[in-house]
């Protein structure tokens, strides 16, 4: 049992937790993740670690209420407790002093993204950071990644905040500037890590994205988070979650993420007859 000790609402549907688990703490760095089960009917869910506390013992966990389990770990307040946690999973970020990079990150993926901008900044990079979510109230976390960035650019789908536009335009404009980074990591739904790795393609930047593929067992026995990588198969918690953006088949990835989607809808519909 990993209990709650912080719980926040940062924007609709998006909480973040503080969670008591020092073994994890002790060993996590920037990029690596922790598949979670919130109770005895629950089912396995990965999350980035956005922050992690040695001394304390505890990590920090932003997610966003998508389906049914995110749904209920929402739910959960302080003093509460989720039954199972494994991780830090994945393999960690190479983070080292290459000169300029730009990070950029798309909706909840700004929480996935400040971790690394961070590390990246403290390695003695210049960091340029781009963030971008469909509206105001949906922006997370902008004064934390100010603070660990040389730059900070924000765009909104609908304008009510920052630029009006995508984080694909700023991007665009940085790489074609006498700015143009040595490295692009993004974060953020598959549509704009494609967007972005297609548009960094003709500039030969090297373009790193996190992936979130379907998961199950996370350790890389079941084989549900594979994804297509200059033709070879990879699986997402164990070669990843951290891959090149110009060689992954974004295609067959969109695919895999839907595989699930009717039963997705099926719990979730269930759940809220159970709660009624």
């Amino acid at each position: 049992m990993n209990k709650i000790l912080f719980k926040e609402d940062l924007a609709p549907n998006i909480k973040k937790i503080v969670l008591e688990a020092p073994f994890v703490a002790k060993k996590a760095s920037p990029g690596e993740f922790v598949v979670i089960i919130v109770d005895g009917q629950g089912e396995r869910v990965p999350l980035t670690i956005v922050d992690s506390d040695k001394k304390k013992g505890t990590i920090t966990l932003i997610f966003q209420e998508v389906g049914k389990t995110t749904y209920k770990l929402g739910k959960l307040k302080t003093g509460d407790a989720i039954l199972n946690l494994l991780g830090p999973l994945g393999k960690a970020a190479e983070i080292k002093k290459i000169g300029t990079v730009v990070t950029v990150g798309g909706g909840v993926g700004i929480a996935e993204v400040y971790p690394l901008t961070r590390a990246f900044k403290e390695a003695g990079n210049s960091v340029i950071s781009i963030i971008g979510a469909r509206s105001k109230k949906l922006l997370i976390l902008e004064q934390e990644l100010r603070s660990v960035s040389n730059e900070l650019f924000v765009t909104t789908d609908d304008g009510s905040y920052g630029r009006e536009g995508f984080v694909s335009d700023v991007l665009e404009e940085v790489m074609a500037s006498s700015k143009k980074p040595q490295l692009i990591y993004a974060v953020g739904p598959v549509v704009m890590m494609r967007v972005v790795s297609e548009l960094s393609r003709p500039y030969k930047i090297k373009t790193l994205v996190s992936l979130n593929p379907v998961m199950v067992d996370a350790t890389g026995m079941c084989g549900s988070c594979r994804v297509c990588v200059c033709g070879e198969t990879k699986f997402g918690c164990v070669d990843g979650p951290e891959f090149d953006g110009h060689e992954i088949d974004f295609a067959e990835l969109e695919k895999r993420l839907k595989l699930f989607s009717e039963q997705e809808k099926i719990a979730m519909e269930g759940l809220k007859i159970h709660a009624t």
